[in-house]
């Protein structure tokens, strides 16, 4: 006879385990299952860091849940006693006509957010690192900055199992069945019940909602990041922020080096679709031209020798705006999933705002722009 849960949790990444966490300090009865152990190298935490950044490019409705998910984040890592944060600041730059850094600005005014707007001689007089032709714009974020991704789920599993959550790692969902009463969720060894299931399955949770019956259009895809040596007294992240780079045809993020890490650095557009479930191709040279091309232009100083390189999922939806929503035939399945490749830095805020959707049938957030619809 499997056992009976108030909560079940079918995806302990980012998302899932931070939605554990905060239901557990609710003293609510919660079981996340993962097909691995999280923090893991097989979905969209993995890569050591994250950039959370305020003034938010992609739309004003951001900002409220980023802003919040940044205090969830400072409260974490002093109940974690674990180094979570760096505050590096963050530099957006847009190539004349960016909608991206036009976005940030308008975010970063009606919030009243401390940023500072730069042309391109501002920036590359604070950072000599850096050479953006005339007409580029840079928005410089003082507050923000790196979450160390790992720790953070690691922080939150620690503190959500002292609480009396239950994770099983290496343990698939293989067959999610919901009815008006609850939801009954088969692995391979046992079966468990629960009132409420939250699927929060990253690259998996396309397929394993389509066997709800609900079709998202969410498409895992192949995504890479490169350390890169640098000269340090440029980047280092004492000196150099974080920074984000939306050049119209192409989008560039990245890190400074942290603790001689070297320069990293991903390109956020493009990537191949792919089948989660199937073999992925490693690291190879086309994905480390693929910065090259863009470091040699603009950061020369961090062009050096290639330090490692690694590949992780991003889960697109058609819009890349987030999937925060009930399932529209069932009130007590709720869905996190389709993050973009933006969602990691909102984890916080999303496992309090699951917790609450739980507990109350609605968050305190207005979450209309990530609805199904």
């Amino acid at each position: 006879m499997g056992r009976h849960y108030d909560v079940i949790i079918v995806g302990a990444g980012s998302m899932g385990m931070a939605a554990g966490y905060y239901l557990s300090k609710l003293g609510i009865k919660t079981l996340l299952l993962d097909r691995n152990n999280p923090p893991h190298d097989q979905g969209s935490h993995h890569g050591e860091t994250r950039i959370i950044r305020h003034a938010y490019g992609e739309g004003k409705q951001y900002v409220p849940l980023v802003l919040r998910a940044q205090e969830l984040w400072e409260q974490l890592q002093e109940e974690s006693n674990k180094r979570l944060f760096l505050q590096t600041g963050v530099l957006g730059v847009g190539a004349p006509g960016s909608p991206f850094i036009k976005g940030a600005i308008d975010s970063g005014r009606e919030y009243s957010l401390p940023f500072e707007v730069l042309s391109s001689e501002e920036m590359a007089y604070r950072w000599p690192g850096v050479t953006f032709p005339e007409g580029f714009t840079g928005c410089f974020e003082t507050r923000s900055g790196v979450l160390y991704s790992e720790q953070c789920i690691q922080a939150f599993r620690d503190l959500g199992i002292e609480n009396g959550m239950t994770l099983l790692p290496f343990t698939q969902a293989e067959k999610i069945e919901v009815d008006s009463n609850g939801a009954t969720i088969t692995t391979e060894n046992d079966t468990y019940y629960s009132d409420f299931v939250v699927v929060s399955a990253g690259a998996w949770s396309g397929k394993l909602l389509k066997e709800l019956g609900l079709d998202l259009s969410l498409q895992p895809t192949r995504k890479t990041v490169s350390w890169l040596e640098c000269d340090r007294q440029l980047y280092d992240s004492s000196l150099f922020p974080a920074f984000t780079v939306d050049l119209l045809n192409a989008h560039y993020y990245g890190f400074p080096s942290i603790g001689g890490s070297g320069v990293k650095i991903g390109r956020h557009d493009g990537g191949v679709p792919v089948d989660p479930d199937a073999t992925v191709s490693p690291y190879g040279a086309d994905d480390e031209q693929e910065i090259r091309t863009f470091l040699e232009k603009y950061m020369p100083g961090a062009n050096g020798p290639l330090v490692k390189g690694s590949t992780c999922f991003y889960t697109l939806t058609p819009d890349e705006d987030f999937i925060l929503d009930k399932h529209p035939e069932y009130p007590h399945l709720f869905i996190a999933a389709g993050f973009s490749g933006h969602g990691f830095k909102f984890s916080s805020v999303i496992g309090e705002v699951i917790s609450q959707v739980v507990t109350k049938g609605k968050a305190d957030y207005d979450l209309s722009r990530f609805s199904i619809r």
